[in-house]
């Protein structure tokens, strides 16, 4: 499972680790396999919603607007556009929010960190208070919305990246992953619960951790996350109640979820776009991102969120 320490580099023993033939899952063909599973962001090869989940995405990004905080609409308004997950989200978030300080914005749009260190999928589907704060994970996001300006109506778009520690205690692929899953959906529903007006949540992936000396997060566990993420926005396309964002078909139950940026790269093998992860952009545990690697994703996201179709209506103002 590890390997031993580098004298060289002076790296410690890596835990686990991938296959470096596997593939980026948005590199992936439709007959591609990996454990059973085919290819693409939406499956079967694709990178891009279907059709008519696309356009519903469209509609839900139109409806996007500054609204007071009873959520009515007013010109006077906000758009509250937050984060939310684990270490790795807020370091990286954080690093977005460097990274826009130069780039021109709607005037209405206001952008939060909600990410909170240790609180991966559980604490934020459980709800236990935080040690150092006394405050639930939810509690410190509604705390660092309200500094901001932004009500519980106005917050209207999220980025939500998650994982869980230590994930080999619940077996191998696909059986934590599935665990994940159901994790994951319970947050989606509690998104929608605490902010009603949340729109859009677009999700991401881990980043590379085939450097990871320690057991928080490490490969395969890194890049198969991916793959639940998948399985919730196709059963939400498939139309499952629990996952419900249309008034029109039923009782409202989540936002609807589509792939932010695609953040995974197979260590040093380059994806089609160059993206690719040396030792140091990953920091000492080679988990968590070093600077260097902070900068890339904040970079991926911005230009996600600079050229998606439904990203760019509300976030450039197009």
């Amino acid at each position: 499972m590890s390997s031993a320490p580098n004298e060289e580099t002076g790296e410690g023993a890596r835990i686990g680790g991938i296959s470096p033939d596997v593939r980026p899952l948005s590199e992936m063909l439709a007959n591609d396999r990996y454990k059973g599973e085919d290819g693409g962001l939406y499956g079967q090869g694709r990178n891009a919603p279907p059709k008519e989940h696309l356009e519903a995405a469209l509609r839900e990004a139109k409806a996007i607007r500054p609204l007071d905080k009873n959520g009515d609409p007013s010109a006077d308004g906000k758009i509250g556009f937050f984060s939310m997950g684990m270490s790795n989200t807020t370091q990286e978030f954080r690093m977005f929010l460097e990274v826009i300080r130069s780039v021109r914005l709607p005037p209405r749009l206001v952008v939060v960190d909600g990410a909170q260190n240790g609180q991966g999928a559980v604490p934020w589907a459980t709800e236990p208070k935080i040690p150092n704060s006394g405050l639930m994970a939810w509690e410190e996001l509604a705390k660092r919305l309200a500094a901001n300006g932004v009500s519980p109506f106005q917050a209207q778009v999220v980025w939500l990246k998650l994982a869980d520690g230590n994930p080999a205690k619940d077996g191998e692929f696909p059986g934590y992953a599935r665990k994940f899953k159901e994790c994951a959906i319970g947050i989606l529903q509690k998104i929608k619960s605490r902010y009603p007006n949340v729109r859009l949540v677009y999700v991401s992936n881990r980043i590379y951790a085939g450097y990871a000396t320690k057991l928080i997060n490490p490969e395969p566990y890194a890049y198969e996350y991916a793959y639940a993420w998948r399985w919730i926005i196709l059963d939400q396309i498939a139309g499952t109640p629990e996952l419900n964002y249309d008034p029109a078909k039923g009782s409202v139950k989540a936002p609807l979820v589509l792939w932010g940026p695609d953040l995974w790269a197979n260590g040093l093998t380059a994806r089609k776009d160059g993206l690719c992860y040396a030792r140091g952009d990953l920091g000492e545990d080679g988990t968590h991102p070093s600077v260097a690697g902070r900068e890339k994703v904040a970079k991926l996201l911005l230009k996600f969120l600079q050229t998606d179709p439904t990203a760019k209506i509300w976030f450039v103002g197009e």
